[in-house]
């Protein structure tokens, strides 16, 4: 207030007159009522009066754009990409001076401003702008698109997964200048491998080569996937960078440290908090740094001029999204290499099936190492099976044969030892007594099963098997396939009381152990590095890990046994591995043999014969059986579809808390599997698509839940 202004003398008066010019004056001015805003009679923007806006609905039949109108005060705001809030859900009769009023609030993208609505009614006008912080760019959009429609779900779901949660706070501190490209970094440990050199050179170069890389066991991968990020942004682009876990995050990002220094990557996880990796994304979005290493939301960083994507250990679960549309990441790299013609890394030190088609199709290379540089890395792999155990008599007090004993105490005497024991809750299915071979369906091939322990029947079709003889011996007797001890931990305490225990599981995950003697007991996907790697590993009930009810399973078993034994020192370190399973079991010998990418290509093979993904695609629907039946009587499917199922979903165990995909408690469910040849994906996705949106339009009958490429389909 300034000084010229005349104040009476009387406290109380003059107020009320005051009070009442206030309120005529805003009464007359030209301009929109308070929240919740209308705008009714305001004036809108001169020019592209129209904003095309994506609400947040994640239902089917609203996967679509809707026109608002743009008020002349949020002209400059409301631009493409920018959150902003709007009134939705109204009806088209409630409209008053022009514009449409009522509904509710709820967020939105603001996609395109346009001069002209396709719309003939009255529009809304835009509520207000979040923030005018442009999120959402084209190249964004377009992949949220693609993934939208590959996975048979709705922009706004995937949009809730690429773009995190508005932080006020993150979003009003700039982000610094970005840093000047890097050196080209020398090959280092790439050398190893023959084509890594070469590899390296292409990128820094500008090139896009596409390669499936099988690392050699030890604790280079990280830095090996430094250099690969340093000779990409040396070239002027980008580089991402997704891993299945926050600890690999950690060993990635230390590396990316000591390869470009500080300030030119980001770090995208969970654990770095809402605030942070806000922050960090908004530097990521505005262009301040252009190499991303993070979890599995950080697939749709928006990296500006991005020249390699790459993900490390594509067969972890953890890559999966549990949220719908379900995307995966190795899909979701493979949409943007293809889309920003950028290159491609697919490593790990297994192999999965997918990753030896994308080899076997031509579309990437493989990238591996000579046979003399595997032996030299990888340690001395040794074989258990069940005669050894049946006749040692080491094996009663612990079920341990003699040599995983021998192999303990000659690794305890120059470090730790890691032992690995399956998490419990494998259900046991069926196998050949005599040969070992799963007992499969012989009309679908899916595995059989003995719910009330007399009948057989199929998991996946639910047809009744009679009279089953094994197709590799002829055997008619079955066995289950789990065995072993479950309480090994505890056995392994008592036998070394004067060594140190340390275990790492679901509770209480360790990061890393020091280089001392040690037992280090640890579940699948929980092991953590030891300085200096370990000196010996036991993998224990390994039938437990073949013996998933899961078309997977043998890939997922060589897979952990493979990561556990890559952690241990190499054959001419004293480094040696002692598997407790059958050893003429395929990714038993793969493992003695290390040759991950020879058991996946075995497995691509007879998954072609029997047309099983992923040389097919297929989709899942679950729900209660009158709506699986509505849903999959309704889908205009491909002519080439086949219906396997339904059958009964099981229910959580007792003692166990609900997961997201089970049913709820008293519900009954089914599940049917729906499968199409090679390049009928898109019409598969698209079938099922529409009939859950009319399904959702109509309101009527129980959801059904719609998965493309389920990664467990029994």
């Amino acid at each position: 207030m300034s000084s010229d202004d005349e104040r009476s003398e009387d406290p109380g008066t003059g107020e009320p007159e005051q009070l009442a010019l206030i309120r005529e004056t805003v009464r007359r001015a030209k301009v929109p009522r308070a929240k919740p805003r209308t705008w009714r009679g305001a004036a809108l923007a001169e020019e592209l009066p129209v904003a095309r806006v994506l609400v947040n609905k994640g239902a089917l039949h609203l996967d679509q754009y809707f026109d608002y109108a743009v008020p002349e005060e949020l002209d400059a705001e409301a631009q493409p990409g920018v959150r902003v809030r709007v009134r939705f859900g109204a009806g088209g009769r409630q409209v008053r001076g022009g514009r449409r009023e009522g509904g509710g609030l709820i967020d939105g993208f603001l996609i395109e401003r346009r001069a002209t609505s396709d719309y003939q009614g009255a529009l809304a006008a835009l509520a207000y702008v979040v923030s005018p912080e442009p999120v959402l760019g084209p190249e964004l959009l377009a992949l949220s698109r693609a993934v939208a429609d590959r996975y048979a779900g709705s922009l706004a779901d995937v949009l809730q997964l690429a773009v995190p949660p508005r932080n006020g706070r993150a979003e009003a501190k700039p982000s610094p200048a970005p840093l000047p490209p890097p050196p080209a970094p020398e090959p280092g440990t790439w050398e190893r491998y023959a084509q890594g050199p070469g590899f390296l050179r292409a990128l820094g170069e500008g090139g896009a080569p596409r390669a499936v890389w099988t690392a050699l066991p030890g604790p280079h991968w990280p830095q090996e996937i430094a250099r690969a990020v340093a000779a990409t942004l040396s070239s002027g682009r980008g580089a991402l960078v997704v891993v299945p876990d926050g600890r690999s995050a950690g060993r990635v990002d230390t590396a990316l440290t000591a390869v470009l220094g500080e300030g030119r990557h980001a770090l995208l996880t969970a654990d770095s908090g809402p605030e942070k990796r806000y922050r960090q994304w908004l530097a990521v979005r505005r262009g301040s740094v252009r190499a991303v290493v993070g979890t599995r939301a950080a697939m749709f960083a928006p990296v500006a001029d991005l020249g390699l994507v790459a993900v490390w250990d594509d067969g972890d679960s953890s890559h999966s999204d549990d949220n719908a549309p379900f995307p995966h990441v190795r899909e979701v790299l493979e949409l943007r290499a293809t889309h920003g013609r950028c290159a491609f890394l697919l490593g790990g030190t297994s192999c999965t099936v997918e990753a030896a088609q994308l080899v076997e199709s031509g579309w990437a290379l493989p990238l591996r190492a000579e046979r003399d540089q595997l032996r030299s890395a990888a340690p001395l792999v040794r074989t258990v099976g069940d005669g050894e155990l049946a006749r040692d008599g080491a094996a009663r007090s612990a079920r341990l044969p003699s040599l995983a004993w021998q192999t303990v105490r000659d690794g305890l005497r120059t470090g730790p030892v890691l032992v690995q024991v399956p998490r419990r809750g494998y259900a046991p299915r069926l196998a050949c007594e005599r040969c070992r071979e799963p007992a499969r369906c012989r009309h679908c091939a899916g595995p059989l099963q003995a719910p009330d322990q007399r009948d057989l029947d199929c998991a996946w079709c639910g047809r009744a098997e009679t009279g089953w003889s094994c197709a590799a011996c002829g055997g008619v007797r079955l066995r289950a396939q789990i065995v072993g001890a479950r309480r090994t931990a505890e056995e392994l305490g008592r036998a070394f009381p004067a060594v140190p225990v340390r275990t790492s599981g679901r509770d209480h995950v360790l990061d890393s152990v020091p280089d001392q003697p040690a037992l280090v007991v640890s579940t699948p996907g929980a092991e953590p590095v030891a300085e200096g790697g370990y000196a010996a590993a036991l993998l224990l009930d390994g039938w437990a890990m073949v013996g998933r009810p899961d078309l997977r399973a043998g890939e997922e078993a060589l897979r952990r046994w493979t990561a556990a034994a890559a952690l241990v020192r190499g054959q001419g370190e004293g480094g040696t591995v002692v598997i407790v399973a059958e050893p003429t079991l395929r990714p038993v010998q793969a493992l003695v043999r290390w040759d991950p990418v020879g058991h996946a290509r075995r497995e691509l093979a007879e998954r072609a014969e029997l047309g099983f993904p992923p040389v097919s695609r297929m989709a899942s629907v679950t729900g209660t059986p009158e709506a699986v039946a509505a849903c999959l009587s309704g889908a205009d499917l491909p002519a080439e579809a086949e219906v396997l199922g339904p059958v009964p979903v099981p229910g959580p165990a007792a003692g166990r808390p609900r997961r997201q995909g089970d049913p709820p408690p008293g519900d009954t469910w089914e599940r049917a599997l729906v499968r199409v040849p090679p390049g009928r994906g898109a019409a598969l996705a698209a079938a099922l698509k529409t009939a859950q949106a009319a399904r959702t339009a109509k309101g009527t009958g129980d959801p059904v839940r719609i998965r493309i490429d389920p990664p467990d389909i029994g």
